[in-house]
């Protein structure tokens, strides 16, 4: 048995080409190419002679360079034959997937394995993957479709244990579902992380939601390197460079081929009734053309019948409103295209109650996908079984199914997480549960951008629940009596239910286009405690008529959500005033931040302007439940329920430092600005918190550990934090790094 090449370092560049010189005869193919793959997937999109597929036989050995380098891991390859390179770690998915014809799918598959049963990837696992290859695993190449054939090139490639895999336009010629499955494995290897991904693509989708960056080949060289969400967003530029839309000098092409026979066979007249509308009576002579339907005809209205043998009449379209059922409740068509309600739960216990939800969003028009998130192992008849679920856990699905019922539900519940932000075209999510149920669809739906509707029906609904929604915006929909069997109450809860979420998603589609249709300004996030109102007040008004300020409340939760929402697309920035639960979180207090506090504008790179506020203070309840170990400090009583505690030089100068090593970390447009003159109204000459000293460490601790750059700067301004000439060099600072910004609801 071959030895497995040996994983990825953290420190090694999988795939580094240097000015890499390809020629057919005297034609130059490849022009100086440079390319890094630093990242987990990096694609190469172009029109079609580019030279993206040369450059893919290069790197496999397949042809060879004039000149140039290619580096793998550290080692030069250029030199090397096709197999040496196969050996060494690279997989390749070519173009055209060439499998064998007369090879089962099992045959391929073994034929291709290497690296024994504690390989990352074995035949068991790909079969896990992909479910259909299992059922044809004794069909021959020959006999697979297209997107049985791409499947079987891909887990042959994946059956090599490569830490470099090259794909050739996987998705070229697929159907929308497999499209979607290949999307979603090639992100499960970015998490894992065990594999780096050079990906030619032309669906241009695809190559800008599985990877960061994307490299654009015009006439064999790389023309630009850049952020895969700024291609996706700029129809221009895919225009130019990839030839993507029509162009304005283009001619509208016509279909060709129809003959006059065949054209005159489909003619109709159609007269169109709305509803409510009586239909008129139909024309007496059986020779007439004229239809009356209930809905807009189109191609796909006409049968076989209709275009082979020329028949007039066909039966009415069949309503897409029952007139006895509210109107309210149906979702127009343009809404519920391409949005799909997951109905999530655990199926061996909660099948009948989840099919009823199904059944209730069905009704209404709303397109749905079950998903079992049940660990017993027994049979499931849901769309999305667990074994499919628990084969998105980072260790495989071995990690569920322990046998050990608490090891396994937590297992579920972060395979789910792993799998749902693969989901493509989620409209809504629903379940139903008890407490186990609850954790472990919500650990899901947390997962999901705020702004998709949530809904959750459980038993525990009633209490405590912070635990369940988190920073998210999930309904938590208490189900009165417990989720057992179908009854008088259980049904109306989970009508109520699905109704609910139907609404919602009808809802959400509908205020996007509005907003879309009316230019909404940019949403900003901005941080404020009681102690910083003044700033923010006045920073508001200042920005106001530019972009639209959400203020979230700096105890813990609010921090969470202004990230929820960055996270999710929904912001195009903060003024992250109030960093007050960094005190809290690193002293004890009871609004702590967690440690991924600023992780979202590290991921996203949105331009971002920080201070100060509120650090000077930790926050507890009630003056009796503040710990004993804190007797003796500066307390001031906010209220019978808050207390707030002076932070000394110590705790100022270890926040100072842990916020500046986070900001040091972000990419985007940065500034972050101190206020010399105090961080909150107490702190201010005269008043209870009053510390030069205090703040001087503080200051002192983020301008010693803050990495300055051309992106990255740090102000200091002789200013208290609620001045209005503070409030003005927050404002500034934000217009400042704002201005290339695209505005974005």
């Amino acid at each position: 048995m071959a030895k497995p090449p040996a994983r990825i370092s953290q420190n090694a560049i999988p795939l580094r080409i240097r000015d890499l010189q390809v020629y057919y005869g005297e034609s130059h193919a490849i022009q100086g190419v440079d390319l890094a793959l630093d990242g987990r997937i990096l694609s190469i999109v172009g029109r079609n002679g580019m030279g993206k597929t040369t450059l893919c036989n290069t790197i496999m050995g397949l042809k060879r360079a004039r000149s140039g380098s290619i580096n793998v891991m550290g080692r030069e390859i250029s030199a090397l034959e096709p197999h040496e390179i196969a050996r060494l770690g690279v997989g390749y998915v070519p173009q055209g997937r060439r499998v064998w014809r007369s090879l089962s799918v099992d045959e391929h598959l073994r034929l291709a394995a290497r690296g024994g049963r504690d390989a990352l990837w074995t035949v068991d696992r790909v079969y896990q993957t992909f479910p259909r290859l299992a059922e044809r695993k004794n069909n021959g190449g020959g006999q697979l479709s297209g997107g049985e054939q791409q499947m079987l090139a891909i887990s042959r490639a994946l059956l090599g244990n490569p830490h470099l895999l090259i794909m050739d336009e996987p998705t070229e010629g697929l159907a929308p579902v497999i499209v979607d499955q290949v999307a979603a494995m090639l992100m499960q290897l970015a998490e894992e992380g065990d594999i780096a991904v050079l990906l030619i693509e032309q669906n241009i989708g695809v190559a800008t939601s599985v990877a960061e960056n994307v490299a654009i080949m015009v006439n064999g060289r790389v023309n630009r390197i850049m952020p895969s969400a700024e291609l996706a967003n700029d129809r221009d530029l895919q225009q130019r460079l990839l030839g993507v839309g029509r162009h304005a000098d283009e001619p509208v092409e016509t279909a060709s081929g129809s003959t006059s026979e065949t054209s005159e066979r489909v003619a109709e007249v159609f007269r169109v009734v709305r509803h409510g509308q009586a239909a008129p009576l139909a024309p007496a002579e059986s020779g007439s053309n004229i239809r009356t339907l209930r809905r807009p005809p189109n191609r796909w209205s006409l049968s076989d019948a209709d275009l082979s043998q020329g028949v007039r009449q066909m039966p009415t379209a069949p309503a897409l409103e029952d007139a006895a059922e509210p109107s309210i409740l149906r979702m127009p068509r343009e809404v519920r295209m391409g949005r799909t309600a997951l109905v999530v739960g655990t199926f061996d216990t909660k099948g009948r109650e989840l099919k009823f939800l199904r059944d209730e969003l069905r009704a209404v028009g709303v397109r749905t996908r079950m998903v079992d998130l049940s660990t017993s192992g027994k049979p499931s008849s849901a769309d999305v079984n667990p074994q499919e679920i628990a084969a998105s856990h980072p260790r495989g699905p071995n990690a569920v199914f322990t046998g050990d019922r608490g090891q396994a539900v937590a297992a579920m519940a972060t395979a789910f997480e792993h799998w749902i932000v693969r989901q493509r075209d989620v409209g809504g999510i629903i379940s139903a549960g008890g407490s186990g149920g609850t954790s472990l669809a919500t650990t899901g739906m947390r997962r999901l951008p705020v702004g998709i509707p949530k809904v959750m029906i459980s038993t525990v609904a009633s209490g405590e629940v912070g635990h369940y929604v988190g920073a998210s915006d999930i309904l938590m929909l208490p189900s009165v009596a417990d989720i057992q069997g179908l009854n008088v109450i259980t049904e109306r809860i989970l009508k109520n239910g699905a109704h609910a979420l139907a609404g919602m998603m009808a809802g959400a589609a509908q205020d996007a286009a509005r907003e879309a249709a009316a230019g909404a300004k940019p949403a900003i996030g901005i941080t404020m405690f009681g102690v910083t109102t003044p700033c923010v007040q006045a920073l508001t008004t200042e920005l106001q008529g530019d972009y639209d300020c959400l203020v979230f409340h700096a105890t813990g939760v609010g921090g969470r959500s202004m990230e929820a929402l960055a996270d999710s697309g929904l912001l195009a920035g903060a003024v992250d005033v109030t960093t007050t639960e960094v005190a809290d979180m690193l002293v004890g207090g009871v609004f702590p931040a967690t440690a991924d506090r600023f992780g979202a504008f590290i991921r996203q790179r949105l331009p971002y302007v920080g201070s100060v506020g509120a650090l000077d203070m930790v926050n507890f309840g009630p003056r009796g439940s503040v710990p004993e170990r804190f007797s003796g400090r500066n307390f001031v009583i906010h209220n019978q329920n808050v207390t707030l505690m002076r932070t000394t030089r110590e705790e100022n100068a270890t926040a100072g430092r842990w916020i500046a090593e986070r900001l040091n970390q972000m990419q985007g447009p940065v500034r972050f600005l101190i206020p010399e003159g105090g961080v909150s109204a107490l702190d201010a000459p005269g008043k209870a918190f009053w510390d030069p000293e205090a703040d001087r460490a503080l200051f002192d601790a983020i301008e010693g550990t803050f990495e300055q750059t051309g992106q990255r700067r740090l102000l200091r301004v002789k200013a208290h934090i609620n001045d209005p000439d503070f409030v003005h060099a927050l404002a500034r600072a934000y217009r400042e790094i704002a201005i290339p910004m695209k505005k974005r609801a």
